[in-house]
Order: structure tokens, then C-alpha cells, then sequence
């Protein structure tokens, strides 16, 4: 987590300042159920709120203690106690550090998953406006970087869409898979703290109780959650990709936005170079980096070790800080990117026809031909076009062979462009709902 690649909202979720905040709400919370059980006096659960609550924590004396006693829950309880007095026996009743620890790095994930559902909000509004700007603008379709058949700027942004938002799904469910509480004391058997207690402190951080958790939450769900967020940044550089195609200099179909000012490089003044969606694959294959240390995390020994701890309180951080840092970037690379319908044209007529190839072999099927012979016909006047020799249309017109199965008008009405767009409105439908 660096600060090039940070933006402040989501950095905050993981500062010490946050993360002993939680730690103080998980315990005096519990410090609330507690005195409802009648384990702890009610006087002792408010002051410890009181004093708690309007504490500000320094961060340089939990790390003083620290180095003491070397266990930062030890030492952040041992500075609250420094502000709560006396009372403060009765904070961390029955539990355990796993119980602080375990939760409030759910809290952290489930706020950073709230941060990263409005990024894919803003960026599926950018893709959509774009789409339905240049829904029926033609462009040439490639397969394996090769001209193959026509579509539009506008299907070409529908998919990402489509994509982004089956993400979109998937963050929803991992944010809910992670969103769990367990407050059950040493091996995860309550017994030294009622379950009550856990259920209380649960529904006060917007959690869930975890069944089991064996002194820790299984690790489980944050490799389905880092896993998420791997996939996520998978579909960023796919978009990214898509787009540092586009704008090399023999295609330039689509363009990052280049403002007034900016440089493309240090020794060529001309150059325009996609640096933003080339950070973009950097970024997401930093955040797939992450996923491998979730999944090793799975397997603790029996009922806890940790780990996990040191890994955790890496990839929680750069991952979330990143993936959010990605989503916001690319949302700015969409909502500004030039697009150049006259370049996709350019290309498209590139072949002189070739894109229409496959229904000229469809058509001479239909008249009887058999198959394995309209594709030689066809491909012994398409690769004659590929070397730069004549045109399609007029080589398939001046072939006595297709002529025997095809008119002029028959061959000539194959190469309509907007033939391949009938069904634009259907796809979009699918994507977007009825416009």
C-alpha cells in the first residue's frame, strides 16, 4: 500500500487510529451484554464507554507498550486501562484475542467491500453511457488479433458491462460470506463467555454469528473473499487490455484521454502513450498476487496458529486499497476515453469484404452446394484480397463457379454491414433492460 495508488476513504478503514476504535466498540460492547448477563456491574460497562469511548488513543504508547510485552491486543488493552481505571478488569471478560482480532478484521473487509460496491456502481454508469453512445457505432470484431466479423463500439463496452456487473454479484456475496462475529473465548467453546455475548456484539458491528470458530474465524471465507477480489481485478485488465489495443498506432480506434499539459514521454515529444490502462495490469496483477496467501491461510493448525496473522495484515490493506484504487482509475479511463468512429470504419474496410466471407459460404450452402466446396470457393477468392489482389466482391462476382449458384444482386446483398447489427437491440436488452 503505497500512496501513489492509495485514495484516502479506503486507506482510513485501515489506519491504527480505525483499527483500535473497533477493537475498544468489540470490547464494550461485549462489556455491555456482559453486564446484562449480570456477569460485570452495569456502572463499570458505562464507564468503560464513557471513558472509552471519548479516549483517544495514542498510537506510539500502544506501540511502546508493545515492544514490552510483545502482543498488541495485551498492549492495547493495557493502554485503555490507562484511561478506563479500575473498571477496566472487567473489559476482555472470557475472551480471547482472536475474538477482537478475527472480528474487527471483518469489520474492515465488509466496510472496504461498501467502498469497492460504489466504485463498481460508478464505473458500470460510466460502461453503460458509453455503450449506449456508441451502440451502433461499427468496428471491426477480432479473433486471436485477426479481423474476423463486424459489431459495435457499443456491444464491445455491453460485455464489460456485463462482466463488471456478475462481479458486482460475486463482491455481494463474499461481503456477506465475510460479515461474521465470533466472540467464544479460547478454542471457540464459550466457556468463559455465553454466546449471548457474541450474538450481541454481532448485531452492534453489522455482523453475523460464526457457527464454529474454533478461536478463529475459519479462514474459508477470506479466500473466497481475496478470490473475489482477484477475479474483479482479472476483468480490469481485461477491459485495460481491450483498450491499449485499440489505441496502438495501426489500429487507434479508441484513445485514452489525453489532457492539455501532459507528456507522453521523456526523449519523444509526439508520443501518446496508454499509461493509465498499462497501470491498470500492473495493479490487477498486484491484487491477484494476494489470492495464493488467502488460500495457504485455510489450513491453520487445529484449532488456531498464526499464520495467517502476518499475511493478513499485508493483503487486507493492499489489496482492498488497490483493487479500489483500480476501479476508480479505470471508471476515469471509460468516462473520458476518445473514441474514433471514423478509424473503425477504416479498419472495418480494411479487407476489401473479407469480413462478409462467412455469408457468402452460408448462401452458397443454401443454393446446394455442399459445404466443404462453397468454403474452397470462397476461400480461393478471399486469399487473393489478402495479399492485396482485387476486392472481394468483384472476385466472387467474376467466379463462374459462385456464379453458378449465386446472382449479383445474391453475392452483393451478402456484404450489407448492417446486417450483422439486427440483433444489437436484443443484446443490449439482455444487458441492460428494456432502454
Amino acid at each position: 500500500m503505497i500512496p501513489r495508488y492509495s485514495r484516502p476513504e479506503m486507506v482510513a478503514i485501515w489506519s491504527p487510529e480505525t483499527r483500535f476504535r473497533i477493537w475498544f466498540e468489540i470490547e464494550a460492547h461485549a462489556c455491555d451484554a456482559l453486564a446484562e448477563l449480570g456477569v460485570i456491574p452495569k456502572e463499570s460497562a458505562k464507564t468503560i464507554w464513557d471513558k472509552g469511548g471519548k479516549a483517544e488513543f495514542n498510537v506510539a504508547r500502544i506501540d511502546e507498550i508493545e515492544r514490552e510485552v510483545k502482543h498488541d491486543v495485551i498492549a492495547f488493552l493495557t493502554h485503555l486501562a490507562e484511561f478506563i481505571g479500575d473498571d477496566a478488569r472487567f473489559v476482555h471478560q472470557g475472551m480471547t484475542s482472536s475474538d477482537v482480532l478475527d472480528t474487527c478484521l471483518n469489520v474492515q473487509l465488509t466496510r472496504a467491500a461498501d467502498l469497492l460496491l460504489k466504485d463498481m456502481d460508478a464505473l458500470l454508469a460510466a460502461i453503460k453511457r458509453r455503450a449506449l453512445e456508441h451502440k451502433m457505432t461499427p468496428t471491426i470484431g477480432r479473433s486471436h488479433g485477426i479481423h474476423a466479423e463486424p459489431t459495435t463500439f457499443g456491444v464491445k463496452l455491453a460485455y464489460a458491462y456485463a462482466e463488471f456487473e456478475r462481479n458486482r454479484e460475486r463482491l455481494v456475496s463474499a461481503r456477506e460470506e465475510i460479515a461474521t462475529c465470533a466472540i467464544s473465548g479460547a478454542i471457540g467453546t464459550f466457556a468463559n463467555v455465553d454466546p449471548r455475548v457474541e450474538e450481541h456484539v454481532a448485531k452492534a458491528m453489522g455482523l453475523k454469528p460464526e457457527p464454529v470458530s474454533t478461536q478463529v474465524i475459519p479462514r474459508d471465507r477470506h479466500a473466497m473473499f481475496f478470490a473475489t477480489l482477484g477475479v474483479i481485478a482479472s476483468s480490469i485488465e481485461r477491459l485495460a487490455t481491450e483498450i491499449r489495443h485499440l489505441q496502438r498506432t495501426e489500429v487507434l480506434e479508441a484513445e485514452e484521454f489525453f489532457s492539455e499539459g501532459q507528456k507522453g514521454s521523456s526523449a519523444m515529444p509526439h508520443k501518446r502513450n496508454p499509461v493509465l490502462t498499462e497501470n491498470l495490469t500492473g495493479l490487477a496483477r498486484m491484487v491477484r498476487a494476494y489470492v495464493t496467501p488467502a488460500l495457504e491461510n485455510v489450513a491453520l493448525w487445529h484449532e488456531r496458529d498464526i499464520s495467517h496473522s502476518s499475511v493478513e495484515r499485508m493483503i487486507g490493506p493492499d489489496a482492498t486499497v488497490t483493487l479500489d484504487f483500480a476501479l476508480a482509475r479505470l471508471t476515469q479511463v471509460v468516462d473520458k476515453l476518445l473514441i474514433y468512429a471514423a478509424n473503425m470504419q477504416k479498419n472495418l474496410d480494411r479487407l476489401g469484404g473479407l469480413v462478409h466471407s462467412q455469408r457468402v459460404l452460408l448462401a452458397l450452402t443454401q443454393k446446394g452446394v455442399s459445404r466443404e466446396d462453397a468454403y474452397r470457393l470462397v476461400q480461393r477468392n478471399a486469399m487473393p484480397v489478402w495479399r492485396g489482389e482485387g476486392d472481394f466482391l468483384t472476385l466472387l462476382k467474376n467466379d463462374p463457379d459462385v456464379k453458378k449458384a449465386l446472382t449479383d444482386a445474391e453475392i452483393e446483398e451478402k456484404f450489407d454491414l448492417g446486417y450483422h447489427f439486427k440483433h444489437v437491440d436484443t443484446i443490449f436488452d439482455r444487458v441492460f433492460g428494456k432502454t
